[in-house]
């Protein structure tokens, strides 16, 4: 979702790539995936600006101190921001309010809850989804061992805690989760993958772009459509071009499946990247690209993809080479 009149809160990443950084050419040496710096937090506040921003607030205040309309005001102060430029659909004004409308999606690790932000006394608004990962009394992320492997902790007390599953290593494996997904898809949006713009992180909250209808009706999961063969065909190119840019910064998404792949206006999006995997400094990279692959690739085949279109080991070749070229 991206650069769009502000009436119209769905938005379409195809009309916004030339707001996106351009690709960096290649190094004889990759950088691991968790040696990049942890994404600042923008956005810190003159006083000057503070003071403008109280009076704003003041002016939409109710006696009890809140918005007159709308559960909260915007949590975009103090949280960590998406990739610059920021889309023009995106309100980023600390005088709106956040609403909530409703669950979205539930599942293992975390909930996802449909928000809208306005601001008050004008017409602007956009839809967000928030992803929110849950904390140390619910069950604990599946499989998360395998995907942390080549991803370092630097401190060794924290590296504990979650070892050993205590209160505070639960949160800070949510924490973790969190902050990953955001990590992951700020890099991919930069390099123009298909992916939903990532607004915000603060703690455990992920605020992404909603792809959907105005009425807040999501796109469709893959696995909730019948395509007719040029469609699936169509669908199956738009996935190997996904994962030929993931395999380029060394990457694979590590869940792959039908559920986490959405289809908005014909286009193919990635969701769910919390666990996305290093292929190269993961010692498990390979046998995760490879589940990757032959498990979309199932889906394809079961719905009557020919054999000769979406062959799975010819598309992994692809994109083992791409992940392990250098320069």
């Amino acid at each position: 979702m991206h650069p769009h009149e502000h009436d119209d809160v769905t938005h379409d990443s195809r009309y916004d790539a030339d707001q996106r950084r351009p690709r960096q050419p290649r190094h004889a040496r990759r950088g691991r995936f968790d040696d990049e710096p942890e994404p600042t937090r923008r956005g810190w506040l003159t006083e000057a600006e503070r003071v403008r921003l109280a009076e704003c607030r003041d002016d939409h205040l109710d006696s009890a101190g809140t918005p007159p309309e709308g559960d909260r005001w915007s949590s975009w102060d103090g949280a960590e921001h998406g990739p610059d430029p920021h889309p023009g659909w995106l309100i980023t004004e600390l005088a709106a309010v956040d609403t909530e409308l409703g669950v979205l999606k539930t599942g293992k690790e975390a909930d996802v809850h449909l928000v809208r932000r306005a601001l008050p006394g004008t017409d602007r608004e956009c839809l967000l989804a928030a992803k929110r990962y849950r904390a140390a009394e619910h069950r604990m992320f599946h499989r998360d061992a395998g995907y942390l492997e080549g991803r370092r902790v630097r401190r060794s007390r924290e590296m504990r805690a979650m070892t050993q599953r205590t209160a505070f290593g639960r949160n800070l494996l949510a924490e973790q989760w969190a902050a990953a997904e955001f990590g992951a898809l700020s890099r991919l949006w930069s390099i123009g993958a298909p992916v939903p713009y990532p607004a915000q992180r603060a703690g455990t909250e992920v605020m992404l772009e909603f792809l959907g209808d105005p009425d807040g009706v999501a796109a469709p999961r893959l696995a909730q459509l019948r395509p007719d063969p040029a469609q699936l065909a169509d669908l199956w190119a738009q996935l190997a071009a996904a994962l030929l840019t993931l395999a380029g910064e060394g990457l694979t998404h590590g869940d792959l499946s039908a559920y986490n792949l959405l289809v908005h206006r014909d286009r193919l999006v990635l969701i769910d990247l919390p666990q996305v995997v290093d292929v190269v400094a993961n010692p498990r990279g390979a046998e995760f690209l490879h589940r990757d692959v032959h498990n979309i690739a199932s889906w394809f085949a079961a719905r009557g993809l020919p054999a000769r279109l979406g062959d799975p080991d010819a598309l992994l070749a692809r994109l083992v080479t791409e992940a392990f070229r250098v320069g």
